[in-house]
């Protein structure tokens, strides 16, 4: 092979290596961290990037999309001496590359480590029934600790979820058993109360029932008076027109005889009808009365004439 060819194949090569040593393509949601003689020197952002080769090199390599990170399970102590075995996962999201590669050895480690720190802290100001109930306000308090500290780190923690809270077996039974007394509480508390709303309202329906009979024979007795009061005006008002018509007649020629008839019959009626409702026969003593009762009818008559007069 010519020494001329040699030449040009190594010339060749070190162009590669010196393009490939030159040029550097950040991919998308990537940051670069450059150090110029073993010093930090810039942070090479996405697209084409040149460097001065053998001088400049890539020292650290950060991905800006946000990760989920394991927090392995542990154990907790709660305010109430009660062992829970926790575990969860944490989001977070490098934001200064710089950071990221000088502020901390390992960041990941860092912040599982302090997760796990934090998370022991604030269960162990809780109760048990309110760890169950406050997850939310859990969760809330690690992610400040864990933000405040993880930004010398140049991370931004965004959020952390508890996966599971397991008491012991033994907590786990009890806590059912309290359940099931509690429901059953309820029950018998809401069976309680419906029977008193029932014996309520039997008795408010008794009540309304009571009201509305007594109203009803009020306002018939009302009617029955009103009634009885309507007959004895229209019988007392027929009984005087009907004297009136009498005494009327009884100024007509004839009249008195017409008067004295009418009593007569009258007078023979009444003693028929003792006659039927007794088995003895009773007979005026002295049939004179008759024409003294007649004439004692028609002064009363002529009286009542006169008067109307």
């Amino acid at each position: 092979m010519p020494v001329t060819t040699t030449v040009s194949l190594a010339i060749l090569a070190l162009a590669v290596v010196f393009a490939v040593k030159t040029l550097k393509i950040v991919p998308q949601q990537h940051a670069w961290v450059v150090e110029r003689l073993g010093k930090f020197d810039r942070i090479l952002m996405p697209g084409l990037n040149i460097i001065v080769p053998f001088i400049d090199r890539v020292a650290y390599k950060h991905e800006l999309k946000e990760f989920p990170l394991d927090v392995p399970s542990q154990v907790c102590i709660t305010r109430d001496n009660t062992q829970l075995q926790v575990d969860g996962v944490l989001y977070f999201q490098v934001t200064d590359p710089m950071r990221a590669s000088y502020g901390s050895s390992n960041y990941v480690d860092a912040i599982t480590q302090l997760a796990q720190t934090s998370l022991r802290s604030v269960i162990g100001r809780m109760e048990l029934d309110k760890t169950f109930e406050e997850r939310e306000a859990i969760n809330l308090a690690v992610v400040s600790v864990l933000d405040e500290a993880a930004t010398n780190w140049g991370v931004k923690v965004l959020r952390y979820e508890i996966k599971d809270l397991t008491p012991p077996a033994e907590i786990l039974r009890a806590m059912q058993a309290q359940i099931t007394a509690e429901r059953e509480k309820r029950a018998v508390i809401a069976a309680s109360e419906g029977r008193r709303q029932e014996q309520i309202n039997l008795a408010s329906g008794e009540r309304e029932a009571a009201i509305q009979r007594s109203e009803g024979e009020r306002q018939a007795a009302i009617n029955r008076a009103q009634g009885e009061a309507a007959s004895i005006s229209a019988i007392a008002e027929a009984t005087a027109q009907a004297i009136e018509r009498v005494g009327h007649a009884a100024k007509l020629p004839g009249g008195d005889t017409a008067v004295n008839l009418r009593v007569a019959e009258q007078y023979v009626e009444a003693f028929a009808k003792l006659a039927k409702t007794n088995n003895t026969m009773i007979v005026p003593s002295n049939l004179g009365d008759v024409s003294g009762l007649i004439a004692t009818a028609m002064k009363t008559v002529k009286v009542s004439g006169e008067e109307g007069r």
